[in-house]
């Protein structure tokens, strides 16, 4: 007991100690956790949009390598590939970069780049060493999406260029494609970017873009026409020849200007709309509102007329044709050609126009109507090109025309029609055949024939008499001819200068000579003294 005591007695009492309620080492995790949120939230906030592309192919494509570039940069990286569920097509996932959101809109287009080769030019190149990549052209202007369809055909890139946008509307594309230049003065000022059909596919819309500062040139008043290949020209002032560029023989070309004494109009804004016209000289041609169509009804060939041919009045186009076909009359059992054609009354002037176009307006019919009726207006087919022997519709005036009214045919009023030029010379040398069929070749022949038997008995004939004549008579003939020229040299030796006959004659000529100069003086003694024949010549003083 005493020595439990003196054991406590000794002992050292004992120091109680507070435990500590936070630690130096628990600060490392601390940090690490902030500093791995901050990273968290920084990539989370960072992180750019997950896209869908869809291709038809992946081909060039692989998942975790290939880059979705805009001009060179990097922007974003493929993911995933896989097919579709109906596996006609590959979906590409892919991630975005941060901030490219306002360009992923429904107007945005992917494309995979390739090496390609056009007709204008060659692009892709780089990508036969680094492999192909997804292109990009953004676009602010749509609705926001993620999901896109890639186009097979790479677009021109136009975003941050400057520049204005055009679309033309045209009934066929023709040899255009992307990337076909556009000129202005044959001067390269843009190229097409797009094309599509429209809403209702009955034309085509041509998207192109004019780069700064020649997107000025282009007023509201311009015109576009198809310079592709080359154009002919063949008039009174010979042969013309006429083209943009070598490039838009080969690929296609596009080009514009203001018709001729056109003043511009007002700037023509962004994605204005324009017709495209077929060449240049169409674009001086004038756009008519007003369009009455009609029917002509031919019963001869039509070869040669087309859709597109034109009608003209005294030389001058109103019109055009629409369409034409082959179609069988059951109650007459005979063909016929329904031609439709179009006529523009506003190409003829009027004095008082405005006044007749209102008539027009409001009755399409009376102006044709009028003309066909009083003054007998035809239709009928004329050539319009010896070379080619294309057809078109003149409108002529027959005077003794007989009186033919307006009829209907379906929707459409008739105009009467009268043979062309061509089938009338066909019915004249139909008619000459048909009598030339008259005539009696054969009895002509056998007539001939015998005629001619006479004639060679005729000449045989003649020739024997020629013969005889030359044996018989001709001999006699000389020593005929002999004598009388024996006979003219004694004439002419009795005429002489010395022969009595010409001494007498002029014995006898001297003699008449002083008879007729007698009788004168006779003649005038008896005019100025016809007492003379009773009581004698009456002498003048001195004369004895």
């Amino acid at each position: 007991m005493s020595d439990h005591s003196s054991l406590e007695s000794r002992a050292v009492p004992a120091a109680i100690q507070t435990k500590r309620r936070f630690s130096i080492v628990w600060l490392v995790p601390l940090v690490a956790l902030v500093i791995g949120g901050w990273l968290a939230f920084k990539a989370i906030r960072e992180k750019g949009p997950t896209i869908t592309i869809t291709f038809a192919t992946a081909d060039g494509l692989e998942a975790g390598k290939t880059k979705i570039k805009f001009k060179d940069v990097e922007i974003g990286h493929v993911e995933t590939i896989a097919l579709s569920e109906d596996a006609s097509k590959v979906v590409v996932s892919a991630k975005m970069v941060k901030g490219i959101e306002p360009y992923l809109t429904d107007q945005t287009k992917f494309w995979v780049v390739r090496p390609r080769i056009s007709g204008g030019s060659v692009s892709g190149l780089s990508t036969v060493l680094s492999g192909a990549y997804i292109g990009i052209d953004g676009s602010r202007v749509g609705a926001s999406t993620r999901h896109f369809t890639g186009l097979e055909t790479p677009p021109v890139v136009t975003i941050g260029q400057p520049g204005r946008h055009f679309i033309l509307q045209a009934e066929t594309l023709g040899s255009l494609d992307i990337g076909s230049p556009v000129y202005y003065r044959q001067i390269q000022v843009g190229q097409v970017v797009g094309y599509g059909l429209n809403q209702d596919g009955k034309s085509v819309e041509i998207k192109l873009f004019v780069q700064a500062p020649h997107h000025t040139q282009v007023m509201e008043n311009t015109r576009f026409w198809n310079a592709s290949g080359v154009d002919l020209t063949l008039n009174a002032q010979g042969l013309k020849v006429d083209t943009q560029s070598m490039v838009s023989i080969l690929t296609g070309g596009i080009a514009f200007d203001l018709p001729k004494e056109t003043a511009p109009g007002e700037e023509a804004r962004e994605n204005s709309k324009f017709f495209l016209y077929a060449d240049r000289n169409a674009i001086q041609e004038k756009r008519y509102t007003i369009r009455n169509y009609w029917m002509l009804l031919f019963d001869e060939s039509v070869r040669g007329l087309s859709v597109g041919a034109p009608v003209e009045l005294y030389g001058i186009k109103i019109g055009e044709v629409v369409d034409l076909k082959l179609e069988f009359d059951v109650n007459t059992e005979k063909f016929i050609v329904p031609v439709l054609v179009v006529m523009e009354p506003e190409r003829i002037s009027a004095t008082q126009k405005d006044e007749a176009l209102k008539m027009i307006q409001k009755d399409p019919e009376i102006f044709v109507k009028t003309l066909v009726e009083e003054q007998g207006l035809r239709a009928q087919l004329q050539s319009a090109n010896l070379l080619t022997g294309q057809l078109m519709v003149n409108l002529v005036f027959v005077p003794d025309a007989p009186k033919i009214g307006i009829t209907q045919r379906g929707n459409y009023r008739v105009v009467p029609t009268i043979p062309g030029s061509f089938e009338r010379l066909q019915e004249s040398l139909s008619k000459i055949m048909a009598n030339m069929e008259k005539v009696k070749f054969d009895q002509i022949g056998g007539e001939l024939q015998q005629t001619l038997k006479e004639t060679r008995s005729a000449v045989a004939d003649i020739g024997g008499l020629a013969r005889q004549v030359n044996r018989e008579t001709a001999p006699k003939l000389h020593n005929t001819l002999v004598e009388l020229q024996k006979t003219l040299v004694e004439v002419r030796q009795g005429l002489g200068t010395d022969s009595p006959l010409n001494y007498n004659a002029s014995k006898t000529l001297e003699e008449l000579s002083m008879t007729m100069r007698t009788l004168r003086e006779l003649i005038n003694t008896l005019e100025s003294q016809p007492q003379a024949i009773l009581f004698g010549k009456e002498r003048k003083n001195g004369e004895k």
